[in-house]
């Protein structure tokens, strides 16, 4: 999820914010004492699998402080399955922001290797402010709780009036009702949180598994603790640019959708396909343009969504959503024939309030205190005109106004700069056609990380590439890795498999 977003007052809400976002840690903070060792018990969620244990570490609210304000961490485990090949701890590190990772190791116990099972002890956490790690919330209205709102669509004529509204109202809410766990959140403090895990297990070194936004994290940590890591996956991967960090990945969307959209286009074409909707590949980009430009102007009612219609951005929205995997293709064409009156709109279904409000209010505090944003409104408007022309699909909603332009201070502190500094014991896993983290931007993270790194990409579409979306070639080369910690001589391609997007 790649989201988004100054007080009940701006006066008053800026005064509260600049008297207590004092800079956080630098990069090198004092010495806390070591956490207690980990106290195993059951775990919270219904989801878990039996065999997954939890704990809770306890880490410094500000690590600049570390006898200060404390706040707790939700972390799971599921022990090796043969101890005599135990190796270490994979630590899983979630995307986002504001993804949780507790139930992680029960999904990897579905997704991964047998060898790689063997190995680790597979570890997961809700990263401070999400899930069971001291949860925020900005408190919003149900009606800014959907995706068509938490990512800037522009309007039908281009207009970004009503975003640029959104955006205010939004940064006005979580600076009013985050709260200081909200305005300590940041990449440099989730990678500082990573290494207070690592000691709470009593882990010389920590081996890493970061997908999505978790790369950079997972970079971010490997830059400021090189000396602490052991074998780091990094899958589907971020431009780790630190004049530009998230505003870079929001931006990236316009490409990513475009590299992305011939899969799509190829199967909802494909004569064998029941929910084939054109004749061609070509015809079907021109019909979802056209579609989406009809939906515009006139909407169809969908009781239970929020909105209660389908529009043009909606459906935009749900393209951006459908080219994470091919598995998702099928929903993208229930809405085109749904719009082009061939069959009824599905039911509608929509996540919990509770939910998008904590993943918001992460995302939004991780997104303005990692990085300054531009404040000139005209720049955001010239760059989404210029965008809706350049990238149709996404329609100039990449480079939108985000609730960061009116973020009431500057981070505290400058983005971590990723260097080939450390060990050389990192390995990328990237598609060629990724929609959320493409594959030009995992160039400039293999640049930035020089000889610590190797990168395997793959030859195929979607986000999320080891045991998921890529091929049997690279899921080899990163389990080979993981589990004898032997890595290419140098970058691999790996070619694409039939019936694989």
């Amino acid at each position: 999820m790649r989201t988004l977003h100054r007080g009940a007052a701006v006066a008053a809400a800026s005064a509260t914010v600049l008297a207590l976002t004092a800079p956080l840690a630098s990069a090198a903070p004092p010495v806390p004492a070591s956490p207690p060792p980990l106290v195993w018990g059951a775990c919270p969620s219904p989801g878990a699998a039996a065999v997954q244990r939890c704990a809770t570490v306890t880490v410094p609210l500000d690590h600049r402080d570390p006898t200060g304000p404390s706040i707790p961490l939700a972390v799971s485990r599921i022990a090796a399955a043969r101890p005599e090949l135990r190796h270490g701890v994979l630590l899983m590190i979630p995307g986002g922001p504001g993804n949780p990772g507790l139930d992680g190791p029960s999904s990897a116990l579905k997704r991964l290797p047998q060898s790689v099972l063997d190995r680790y002890d597979i570890v997961g956490f809700d990263p401070r402010g999400v899930g069971r790690s001291s949860p925020v919330s900005c408190g919003l209205a149900h009606e800014d709780l959907t995706l068509v709102r938490m990512l800037p669509w522009p309007a039908a004529d281009g207009s970004t009036a009503e975003n640029e509204a959104t955006a205010r109202r939004v940064a006005e809410a979580c600076v009013a009702n985050g709260g200081p766990v909200l305005r300590s959140l940041s990449t440099a403090n989730e990678a500082r949180d990573i290494d207070r895990i690592r000691q709470a297990l009593g882990e010389p070194r920590l081996s890493a598994w970061g997908v999505s936004y978790g790369t950079y994290a997972g970079a971010v940590f490997a830059t400021m603790f090189p000396g602490r890591t052991d074998r780091i996956v990094l899958d589907s991967n971020d431009d780790p640019d630190p004049t530009r960090v998230e505003r870079g990945w929001l931006a990236a969307y316009g490409r990513g959708v475009e590299d992305r959209f011939p899969d799509f286009a190829a199967w909802a074409a494909d004569p064998a396909n029941p929910d084939r909707v054109a004749d061609t590949p070509e015809q079907v980009r021109s019909q979802f343009l056209a579609l989406a430009a009809r939906l515009d102007t006139a909407p169809l009612p969908w009781p239970g969504a929020n909105p209660p219609r389908l529009d043009g951005n909606t459906l935009r929205q749900t393209l951006l959503d459908g080219m994470y995997a091919d598995s998702r293709f099928p929903a993208v064409v229930r809405l085109m024939l749904a719009a082009d009156g061939r069959r009824p709109l599905p039911a509608a279904a929509t996540p919990p309030d509770e939910a998008l409000q904590n993943a918001l209010a992460v995302s939004v505090g991780t997104l303005c205190n990692d990085v300054s944003w531009p404040r000139s409104l005209d720049q955001y408007r010239r760059e989404t005109a210029e965008e809706r022309i350049k990238h149709p699909l996404t329609a100039g909603m990449p480079v939108n106004v985000m609730p960061c332009a009116f973020w009431p201070s500057d981070p505290a502190e400058p983005p971590v700069r990723v260097t080939p500094a450390g060990p050389s014991n990192v390995l990328m896993a990237q598609n060629l056609r990724d929609p959320a983290t493409p594959y030009t931007g995992a160039l400039k993270l293999r640049a930035a990380l020089g000889g610590r790194a190797r990168m395997v990409a793959v030859d195929s579409g979607g986000h999320d590439a080891y045991a998921a979306n890529g091929n049997s070639c690279g899921d080899a080369l990163v389990t080979r890795f993981l589990t004898t910690g032997r890595r290419p001589a140098g970058d691999v391609l790996c070619p694409a498999e039939p019936g694989k997007g």
